[in-house]
This record gives C-alpha cells, sequence and structure tokens, in this order.
C-alpha cells in the first residue's frame, strides 16, 4: 500500500503577540502533518487561535518561530512575492464572508484568478465550474443579487477552478442558515473527493468536523488528535 506524501508541515511552530508591556502566547511548539489527499479538521472555541493558524499554515502570516514547509519547501525562506505565487499556483481559500469582489459578476469572480495565472481559457473554465455549482444560469449576477449561499458556492467554484493541491477552508458555513450549510457542506466535500484535494477544514461546527477523516483540536495553544 502506498503511503500519500506529506504536503504540509509545522514543525515547532509558536505564535505570540505583544500588548503593552506583556507578551501573549497563542500557541507554542504545535506540530501539524498533512499528508495530501487528507481531509482534516481543526476545531476549538472562539478566540483559540484556529484561523491564526491557518493564516500562518497558508504563509499569509509568519509565525514567532518554528517552521511551516509546503511540499518539503520552507515557507519562512520565500519572499512575499514567492509565496503570494505559491498561493496562488497551489493554495486556495473558502471564508466565512464569501471574499467575492462586490463590483464583479459570479463569472468574473471565478475567472479572475484564473487570468492572473494566464490560464489558457478562463472565462470557459469559470462558466463550467459555476455550472457544477448549480450556477450555470447566475453567471451575470453580482454578489449583491445573489444570496448567502449562491455567493459560498461562487467561492466553492472560485476555489477549484484553479485546481489547487490544498484547500483551506475557515468556517464555511458560519453565515448561513443550517439547511443552506448543510447544502453547502455538502457539495464542498463531494467535489473535494472527486478532485482528490487536500482539505483543512477551520470550524467550532463538531457536527461538520465529524466529515472529515481527522479532527484535532486547538486548546490552551496544543493541537490534540480526536478519536
Amino acid at each position: 500500500m502506498t503511503t500519500s506524501p506529506v504536503l504540509l508541515e509545522a514543525k515547532e511552530l509558536s505564535k505570540s503577540f505583544k500588548t503593552g508591556e506583556r507578551a501573549f502566547e497563542l500557541f507554542k511548539d504545535l506540530n501539524l502533518k498533512v499528508k495530501a489527499g487528507e481531509t482534516i479538521a481543526i476545531i476549538g472555541k472562539s478566540g483559540a487561535g484556529k484561523s491564526t493558524l491557518l493564516s500562518l499554515l497558508a504563509g499569509l502570516d509568519t509565525a514567532t518561530s518554528g517552521s511551516v514547509e509546503f511540499e518539503g519547501a520552507a515557507l519562512e525562506s520565500l519572499n512575499d512575492t514567492e509565496r503570494a505565487k505559491l498561493r496562488a499556483d497551489k493554495i486556495a481559500f473558502i471564508f466565512q464572508s464569501f471574499h467575492l469582489l462586490p463590483e464583479l459578476t459570479a463569472q468574473d469572480n471565478v475567472s479572475l484568478p484564473l487570468e492572473i495565472r494566464q490560464h489558457e481559457h478562463p472565462e470557459t473554465t469559470a462558466k463550467e465550474w459555476l455550472d457544477i455549482v448549480g450556477l450555470g444560469d447566475r453567471l451575470d449576477h453580482y454578489p449583491s443579487q445573489l444570496s448567502g449561499g449562491e455567493q459560498q458556492r461562487v467561492a466553492i467554484a472560485r476555489a477549484f477552478a484553479g485546481s489547487p493541491k490544498l484547500l483551506f477552508a475557515d468556517e464555511p458555513t458560519g453565515n448561513l442558515d443550517e439547511t443552506t450549510g448543510a447544502q453547502i457542506v455538502e457539495k464542498l466535500f463531494s467535489l473535494n473527493e472527486q478532485e482528490g484535494t487536500t482539505l483543512l477544514l477551520i470550524t467550532h461546527d463538531r457536527e461538520l468536523a465529524a466529515k472529515c477523516q481527522r479532527r484535532l483540536q486547538l486548546t490552551n495553544g496544543k493541537l490534540e488528535e480526536l478519536a
């Protein structure tokens, strides 16, 4: 049986903040290995540091100490331009607040990142993915003309359109009602399985976390694997 390679790894990761004279340690010496194709949920209460951890793992923020490696390359050894290129080429995000550009249509919100990456057929690919998420009849609609669930479907289409190796989903159902949230979760996990993407899910929802292969709890600065 072939073992999947390690895609992302955090080694002895620490993050602290200075508030006035005092230093606040969010977490210390945190370790995490994410293998290619895994689905992992990181759960924890509000303020536990889940979103900060995501920012560190994605190279959006820098740790106080320790290292984050993506495909064996230490993110802290890359400059800002190199980290941005790595994210554009291999990493995608789905956020609680959708993060769509209000002045762009649904199709343009999906095609713009593809154009930046010089994709050969950005508009066609965007249309195909919006069809897949059930928004083929909403291509020319702006975010303000879409429901919350529809906006999150656009965000899902945008994430998968670039064929990422790693997908970060930060509270993807946080702004949705229960029924819509359940539909979004079903679409997210089915597409993730279909595409073979590695999924790292940040959530406080244990029911949602249970859909992942592995569940880790962030408490008092430590990651603990749950059964």
